[in-house]
This record gives structure tokens, C-alpha cells and sequence, in this order.
């Protein structure tokens, strides 16, 4: 079997998933992670793949088919993006929905010219809810759709966190108000705001001297991030971080209610997660998408996508007549 031969940009949460995920695929393999960090610091699962410092992607262009970018989406894939697009094949997880459409405008020129392929923004959402938004909303024009996260870790809100002035650490939950959730359930089609869907929780470990005011003030007031939400900011010590919230579970529901035919006949409906590691399950999807990348890649398009753009067939390790024959 032909291997799809990946990179790994960024170690992080996302990256290490990704390296297990990758195992996983018995049609790809691991070629070499890239590190900001000195790689000799940096000690990785996978025999044979190899440690590099970012400013060694370009040696490698011949070797790798589809880099997987593990950045976060406040300030590493917004330059980066662009950039590893001019050169490689990409996967990347941006998530700040606001800023998708200048995002994907910056790849897809950058990938154009570089003859290259990009799917911005995969994960579970944006990504599988965004799927599950559209299949929705086409089959039931008449109607709502309302997203709920959590209660969960979100992996792109805790890593802004943790760039505010004074974070040593810190991490983030999602909350559905569960009065929001019962209101949409019944199927009744409420106009919700925001603040009236989610809470914030935010558990801050501040850097020694810290102002405390400040830190919650910034998180508090982040646009595109918290100043939308009722945001509580909680400071505890690393010891509490790594004890009582080590982990990073995830999870939530998109919910559509419309009407068919002319009696008005009610439907609804609901698709779900529930998810015990918000990086693992992401890494996973984004590395069911490089496989949609390397075959577009082969097929000769170049370009950014989304998952809006992707045939569901193109992401699975089956042939199609496979997949006709088991899934269909």
C-alpha cells in the first residue's frame, strides 16, 4: 500500500494527537514533526520519523505530502497558513469563525500560487457541526438551527487565554445553559442570543506579580473570544490545573427544528458528540481530511477548500466500490 506521507507542524495538544492518529491509518505515515522548540527536547512516539526546527520545512518539500498544521488560530495559522500553503499541501484547524473568510482568502492565494492544496479549518466545529449545519438547514429550509458546545475544553479559547499578559497557564470551558437547550429541544424555534446559549469558565495559573484586574479584564473583554459571553475568571495554582482539570473532554450538539408540507409537520434534528479528548478526536478528523488533500493534491487542483468542498468519499481508506457495497 502507498503511504501518504505527513508532517507534523507544531507539538502541542493537536500535534501529539495527530501523531496517534496517524498510526492508526494504516495508509499513512509519520515523516518528521517540526518544532519551534530545540528538537532535541522534544521526544515523539514514532520510530524513524524525524525532529526538525521549523526553518528546516523547506529541505524536506520532496519528502512530505501533506503538512498537518497544529498551530493555534489567535496568532500562529493566520501567518503561517499562507505561508506553509506557498509550499505544501495543508490540513489546519482554525477556528476563530469570525475571521474564516479573510483566512481562507490568504490560503487559498497563497496555495494558487504555489501550486499547492489547503483545507482550512477542520476539526469537529468548524468541521463535522458545520457539515451537519448545512445537511440540516438544506433539508429543512423552513426552520432554526442552533449550535451548542460543551461542557467542555476549548482548545483555541484556553490557548488565547494563555497569551493575555500575566498567564503563566490556563484553560477554558464552554457551558450550555441547559434553559437555552430545553428551549430549543421543544422544538419551539427561540431567537437566542449568544450570552443566553453558553457560559465561559476560565481557570487562569497567573505568572508571580501578576495584575490580577488586568488578566480578567482582558480575557473578559477578547473580541471574538469572550465579550459576548457571561465569562467568569477563576486563578488557581499549577497544582490545581494539573490535578482537577488535566484532562480535556469536549462535546455538544447541533440542533435544527423546521416544518414540511403543507400542514406544517414538525421535525427535528439533532447530531451530537461526546467526546472524552477534544485533541485526539480533532487530530483525528483533520487527519481523515489529509487524505482528501493528497488525492485532490494527485488529481491536480490547487487552492484553499473547506469541508463544504469535500466529497465524503475522498476521506475514507475504502475504495468506492467498497464503500457502495458496506455503506451505502
Amino acid at each position: 500500500m502507498e503511504k501518504i506521507r505527513i508532517g507534523i507542524v507544531g507539538y502541542g495538544n493537536i500535534g501529539r494527537g495527530v501523531e496517534l492518529a496517524i498510526a492508526r491509518n494504516e495508509d499513512m505515515e509519520l515523516k518528521a514533526v517540526f518544532t519551534r522548540r530545540d528538537p532535541s527536547s522534544v521526544k515523539i512516539h514514532t520510530e524513524g520519523a524525524a525532529v526538525r526546527r521549523m526553518d528546516d520545512m523547506a529541505s524536506m518539500k520532496d519528502e512530505i505530502d501533506v503538512m498537518v498544521l497544529c498551530g493555534g488560530s489567535a496568532t500562529d495559522l493566520p501567518v503561517m497558513g499562507p505561508e506553509i500553503a506557498a509550499s505544501f499541501n495543508t490540513i489546519d484547524s482554525f477556528d476563530t469563525h469570525a475571521r474564516i473568510p479573510e483566512y481562507f482568502g490568504n490560503v487559498d492565494k497563497a496555495a494558487k500560487e504555489g501550486g499547492k492544496i489547503s483545507i482550512i479549518s477542520v476539526g469537529w466545529d468548524p468541521g463535522m457541526f458545520s457539515l451537519n449545519r448545512l445537511y440540516a438547514e438544506s433539508i429543512l429550509p423552513q426552520g432554526s438551527t442552533c449550535t451548542f458546545w460543551g461542557k467542555g475544553v476549548s482548545q483555541g479559547h484556553s490557548d488565547a487565554i494563555r497569551r493575555v499578559k500575566g498567564v503563566k497557564n490556563g484553560i477554558q470551558y464552554t457551558v450550555p445553559i441547559e434553559a437555552a437547550v430545553e428551549r430549543v429541544r421543544s422544538g419551539s424555534g427561540p431567537e437566542l442570543t449568544t450570552r443566553e446559549k453558553h457560559l465561559r469558565e476560565c481557570y487562569v495559573v497567573p505568572e508571580d506579580g501578576a495584575d490580577l484586574q488586568a488578566i480578567t479584564k482582558a480575557i473578559q473583554t477578547m473580541p471574538n473570544y469572550f465579550d459576548e459571553y457571561d465569562t467568569t475568571v477563576t486563578f488557581i495554582t499549577e497544582e490545581e490545573l494539573k490535578e482537577k482539570h488535566g484532562k480535556m473532554p469536549h462535546g455538544g450538539f447541533v440542533i435544527r427544528s423546521g416544518e414540511t408540507g403543507e400542514e406544517g409537520n414538525r421535525h427535528i434534528i439533532e447530531y451530537s458528540l461526546k467526546l472524552d479528548s477534544n485533541p485526539e478526536f480533532t487530530a483525528s478528523v483533520l487527519i481523515c481530511y489529509a487524505r482528501a488533500a493528497y488525492r485532490l493534491a494527485k488529481a491536480g487542483q490547487t487552492g484553499a477548500r473547506t469541508v463544504f468542498d469535500i466529497a465524503p468519499g475522498l476521506l475514507s481508506m475504502k475504495t468506492p466500490e467498497e464503500l457502495r457495497a458496506g455503506l451505502l
